[in-house]
């Protein structure tokens, strides 16, 4: 076949395709166009009758709202979200950018100092809610553990203790694809105020008693467990403004309910996740790996 005969094959196909939907052009080099709803097609010439033609594959077209209900269900959520709306524009930009969905959330410290079962099977479930957005949304979701130093050393742990938790689970996390930071950190980083300048706040009389409630079971500090629940109170109020301005595009994640709105960072929206498996919601740096202390804790 001649260079003229190619030549005209080539165009002809050319022709077609643009019948097709593809937007073609035989007079440059490179063109990458819409191909339908389903492909893109890429043609080059070369002036010289030689041509190669390639389709491939257009990936769907990702909504947020899609993104949404592939985590946002009964089998992770314990009740619903605070604010819609700010996910699905969280969703958005990641979206626009190309980039994964984030995600930030408080780990804390209990009696252990080692990882143990419970907190392996929390991270194995957060595992599952990041693979249900990878399912919809290729680039997935991105999430970062935040440990809670701070409030470690207020309930009295040691030094020692803190640190080998949480590296722990650090490992754990990051076995599994996820990052994380220290709470004490991104405070000092942020240079938010210090809790001198809120010594004066007023603490809500109901978020008080239910501070003073977990106090009472888990604070080992200085004083009283009025003083560590109001203490508590002072801390979180000056760190979820620094966490705020570390991640200001991210989705807020707490095994706590919606009582407790107040303590988070108020402009992020807020994600309420049952913690190990739906219908438990105990954070998992409580529990022993005795399945029916587990259990008894849950009820």
């Amino acid at each position: 076949m001649s260079s003229c005969d190619t030549l005209f094959e080539t165009r002809t196909k050319l022709a077609a395709l643009s019948k097709e939907g593809a937007s073609v052009n035989t007079e440059g080099t490179a063109h990458l166009r819409r191909f339908g709803d389903k492909a893109t097609v890429e043609a080059e010439f070369d002036g010289s009758a030689e041509i190669a033609i390639r389709v491939t594959p257009r990936a769907k077209e990702i909504v947020p709202e899609k993104v949404l209900q592939s985590f946002n269900t009964w089998a992770f959520k314990r009740e619903q979200p605070d604010n819609s709306v700010a996910m699905l524009q969280s969703i958005a930009k990641s979206i626009a950018v190309g980039a994964p969905v984030p995600f930030v959330l408080y780990w804390g410290k209990g009696p252990r100092s080692n990882i143990d079962k419970p907190d392996i099977e929390c991270l194995n479930y957060l595992a599952a809610l990041t693979r249900r957005i990878s399912g919809t949304y290729a680039r997935g979701a991105e999430l970062k553990l935040i440990f809670t130093d701070t409030h470690a050393e207020l309930n009295g742990h040691s030094s020692q203790s803190i640190r080998q938790y949480f590296d722990e689970v650090a490992d754990g996390a990051r076995e599994r694809g996820f990052a994380s930071c220290w709470l004490g950190d991104l405070t000092k980083a942020a240079e938010v105020d210090s809790e001198s300048s809120l010594i004066d706040e007023i603490v809500p009389e109901t978020t008080f008693q239910q501070l003073l409630a977990s106090a009472m079971k888990w604070y080992r500090g200085n004083g009283s467990c009025e003083e560590g629940a109001l203490k508590y109170y002072r801390m979180n109020m000056v760190e979820k403004r620094a966490v705020e301005r570390a991640f200001p595009d991210s989705i807020f994640i707490t095994f706590n309910g919606s009582e407790f709105r107040g303590l988070f960072p108020q402009s992020l929206p807020i994600f309420y996740m049952y913690s190990l498996r739906k219908g438990i919601s105990i954070k998992p740096w409580f529990l022993f790996s005795d399945r029916a202390v587990c259990e008894q804790l849950a009820s």
